[in-house]
């Protein structure tokens, strides 16, 4: 009786510790949508005072993605050397503080810059809250509760929004940078509650005495090594190869249109603010629901099969935005674009993940996805060259073409669990 007692008292601790670790999680990729979308609100506000163009304007999201790509690369590697608990603790804070310096800025290299070391805390975050909870949550669990995770960006892009909509026009776009320092609360608090997984705890002991016996570690971590191991198995260097464009062409298409959206609505379809930051709320809203119903019909249909129609889907309705809305029917466009182009990143992690062999898939999965953030950091300057000679909307049109490549090359070449991780 007194051992059942105490197996039931682990297990309550267990299911205690992991339900906290979602909640930090969930809230930290909430904030980490929020602060991207912050800098999609301010754009009209820094043009008008910082005498921007609108080139320099969409490099400012431009700089944004860079910090992010770098930012996730490193971010994977400073999980496996410093732990996940510290790497999202120090994630927070780096981004926390950077975007709340953003409102002492004076002129464009300044935001530019302090944008950049900012979003190197952004990317980071992705990677370990994604890898924290994979370590932490059942197996019974996992799917649905990573599933779920990747809607808290979504749920972030709302706050942002509604943040927006009551600080802006009354207390101007500098203190809407100025709140992003909150988090270092939540920071605070997790590196106090929630003690590193016991997978890395148990693995960080096993190289220390590996190390106090002068043995090399059978699986070192160098990266050099692990692409060099991708790159000599045609199968993963052919995979590896169509997510990296499959993932720049979602991103060159998801970011563009993310960054520059609200200023299409206010600037070229001449919304007030807050009817403008309503229609963005019905839309993100739209997206949850994408996220959470791709995920539910991509275990029954496929990964392939709804990847394919929510990216096909996207490239199709943007057009259709851009050529047809009217005053009349504007919202229910915008409500049925957020639900396709949530789908494509409903699937995304999954689909990804099964692509590769167990002992190289993290490496193959984080390098293809962040190299596939070039198309994300040229995709808002690209818009606002676009929008400088001819229209934001002309500027979407071709963010519909790279959803349409992007939704192709799975469709011919990404076949379905190629490598199921549970088969392995």
């Amino acid at each position: 009786m007194e051992a059942a007692a105490q197996a039931g008292a682990v297990a309550s601790t267990k299911t205690h510790i992991w339900v906290i670790v979602f909640a930090f999680c969930f809230l930290g990729l909430l904030i980490d949508g929020a602060d991207l979308m912050l800098l999609s609100y301010s754009l009209s506000s820094l043009k008008a005072e910082f005498g921007l163009t609108s080139v320099e304007a969409g490099s400012l999201g431009s700089f944004t993605l860079a910090g992010m790509a770098v930012g996730g690369i490193y971010g994977g590697w400073a999980c496996d050397r410093f732990g996940r608990v510290k790497t999202v603790v120090w994630s927070i804070l780096v981004f926390s503080v950077g975007t709340a310096i953003l409102g002492l800025t004076h002129n464009y290299w300044e935001f530019a810059s302090a944008r950049f070391c900012a979003s190197l805390g952004l990317g980071a975050l992705y990677v370990a809250c994604n890898t924290l909870m994979a370590e932490y949550v059942p197996t019974r669990y996992r799917t649905t509760a990573l599933g779920t995770l990747q809607a808290g960006w979504s749920v972030g892009y709302i706050v942002a929004t509604l943040l927006a909509g009551w600080i802006l026009p009354s207390y101007g776009w500098r203190w809407l940078f100025y709140v992003a320092i909150v988090p270092v609360i939540m920071a605070l608090l997790m590196q106090r509650l929630v003690p590193e997984p016991p997978a890395w705890v148990k693995a960080k002991a096993e190289r220390a005495e590996a190390k106090a016996r002068g043995i090399k570690t059978a699986v070192p971590v160098k990266s050099e090594s692990m692409f060099k191991l991708i790159f000599s198995d045609p199968k993963a260097s052919r995979m590896f190869v169509m997510w990296a464009l499959t993932a720049g062409f979602l991103q060159f298409g998801y970011y563009g249109v993310n960054n520059w959206m609200p200023s299409y609505l206010e600037g070229e379809l001449h919304m007030n603010f807050k009817s403008m930051t309503s229609y963005m709320v019905g839309t993100y809203a739209a997206m949850i629901l994408g996220k959470v119903l791709a995920g539910f019909a991509a275990d029954r249909l496929g990964r392939r099969m709804v990847f394919a129609f929510g990216a096909l889907g996207t490239a199709i309705f943007l057009p259709v935005i851009v050529l047809f809305q009217s005053p009349d029917n504007i919202l229910w466009m915008l409500v049925t674009f957020g639900f396709l182009y949530g789908i494509p990143y409903g699937v995304n992690a999954t689909y990804m993940t099964e692509s590769f062999e167990t002992r190289f898939r993290g490496s193959a999965v984080g390098g293809a996805y962040n190299i596939g953030r070039i198309g994300a950091a040229i995709a808002p300057a690209a818009i606002g060259y676009l929008a400088s000679n001819g229209s934001i909307g002309l500027g979407f049109m071709v963010m519909g073409a790279a959803y349409f490549i992007c939704g192709v090359i799975p469709a011919l070449f990404i076949k379905d669990k190629q490598f199921d991780p549970q088969k392995q």
